[in-house]
């Protein structure tokens, strides 16, 4: 399962850088927002934090160390990768790496992500994020999903 999950990461990872630069530098989001029906925006936020912009920090040595830790982050799971048998794992595992590894380059370039994807209801709006972010979701809850319903023989390899 390493090789469709290092497929899957690269391909998310790719997606993620293309649509960045769509979005900033091409269609530049930031002077141009989209709205696109009531529900749905693209407009560049940038967040020097963590998930849902929590921790916000505009520290250049902490940019580099959250960068530094998706990386180790995504060389751990791809450590896992190599020893799971699940499809559902490979995929879970591959979206994760593949994102986590998406943003990395956004800290150390910019100084912090680049988010533009919003979803709202009136005047309540989700958190904007960006590709990378989406898939870092959708992996680990496919990582929770495969944990409750695979069970450890099926996912791992090389447990009897």
């Amino acid at each position: 399962m390493l090789r469709p999950g290092l497929l899957i990461a690269a391909v998310i990872f790719s997606a993620d850088r293309v649509t960045k630069w769509l979005a900033v530098d091409v269609w530049d989001f930031a002077v141009h927002p989209i709205q696109y029906g009531k529900f749905f925006n693209f407009i560049l936020v940038w967040n020097p934090g963590v998930s849902f912009g929590m921790f916000q920090t505009n520290a250049e040595f902490v940019q580099w160390l959250l960068a530094a830790f998706a990386v180790g982050v995504s060389i751990a799971l791809g450590i896992w990768l190599t020893r799971t048998n699940s499809k559902v794992l490979a995929l879970a595992l591959g979206l994760v790496i593949g994102g986590a590894l998406g943003n990395a380059p956004d800290r150390i370039i910019w100084g912090a992500v680049a988010d533009f994807i919003d979803f709202h209801i009136g005047t309540w709006h989700w958190f904007v994020f960006n590709v990378a972010d989406a898939a870092v979701v959708v992996g680990f809850g496919l990582i929770v999903l495969d944990g409750l319903f695979a069970g450890k023989s099926r996912s791992i390899k090389g447990n009897e």
